[in-house]
């Protein structure tokens, strides 16, 4: 397949089938292991110190389950360095792996939206459904935080890291995985000098009190679910309306909703995330380290 023109942020680039248009570290799993979140901000400081950066087609994010997160990475003094190459909090839970990640960079976005190409995405999260990330993303692949990273660096998740460099540094000299990954002892000094208990402690503490729009918001004390008629996210079927119906009632002429295979997602059930027209969509796998 040929080269992919496009332009973003005023630079030029000629992507390729596998060029990230999604790199994120996230999901409230993974994010709870403090050793992969400090050896992926230790690569963010070696990559910053040596001139490299993320391409500008890549939408970079960053957010943990916990605020405890924050805590150790700030006071490890890296949280700077994943700002520097776009790996910036935008807030803690659910976002990528739910289809919360929004648009593709601007350009790019416009661009493949009218003529579709095969992009890709890495996360660090639990899911690759088709579609999930993104709907014009055509493969999702799974990483550990630290390599997802890498391969934002990279630009691309089509690469052999084993014998390609990540980049050039800034005296243009090739910049390879072994020259950016952190050894064992860094990272478990770091872990212990800025992680204690009494992070978590004081953290959950105060929980029920972090977000004052979340509490300000009215919520129903009822036993039983309050159907909403405006609602646009759940409706009440209406063969359930009526508790004391004897029996259901019979359907004709129905619709079909989805014509599902073997291979049923929790996406085909309860679609999540934005739901606009893309192109078919390809399989998808995983890496793990």
């Amino acid at each position: 397949m040929p080269a992919y023109p496009v332009t973003v942020a005023g630079q030029q680039f000629d992507l390729r089938p596998g060029s990230l248009g999604i790199a994120a570290i996230t999901s409230c799993t993974n994010t709870s292991n403090p050793q992969v979140l400090i050896a992926a901000g230790l690569i963010c400081k070696k990559a910053v110190a040596l001139g490299l950066k993320v391409p500008a087609y890549v939408k970079t994010s960053f957010a943990p389950g916990s605020r405890v997160v924050s805590d150790y990475l700030k006071a490890a003094g890296l949280q700077s360095y994943m700002d520097q190459l776009g790996f910036n909090l935008v807030g803690y839970g659910c976002t990528t792996c739910i289809g919360n990640s929004g648009q593709l960079e601007p350009e790019l976005q416009a661009k493949i939206a009218k003529n579709p190409y095969p992009l890709a995405a890495v996360e660090s999260a639990n899911r690759n459904f088709e579609g999930r990330v993104n709907p014009l993303i055509k493969d999702t692949y799974l990483a550990s935080p630290p390599l997802v990273v890498i391969y934002a660096l990279a630009g691309t998740c089509d690469i052999d890291l084993t014998t390609t460099p990540v980049g050039t540094d800034k005296n243009g000299h090739p910049v390879y995985l072994n020259d950016l990954w952190p050894d064992d002892q860094t990272i478990d000094t770091l872990t212990q000098t800025f992680l204690k208990p009494e992070q978590f402690a004081e953290n959950y503490a105060s929980i029920l009190k972090q977000n004052a729009t979340w509490n300000a918001l009215e919520a129903p004390t009822t036993k039983t679910y309050q159907w909403d008629a405006r609602s646009t996210y759940i409706a009440e079927p209406p063969f359930a309306s009526n508790a004391a119906q004897p029996k259901q009632p019979h359907f004709t002429n129905m619709r079909v909703l989805a014509k599902l295979g073997s291979s049923i997602t929790t996406d085909h059930i309860s679609p999540a995330g934005s739901s606009v027209p893309a192109p078919p969509l390809a399989s998808t796998c995983s890496v793990r380290v």
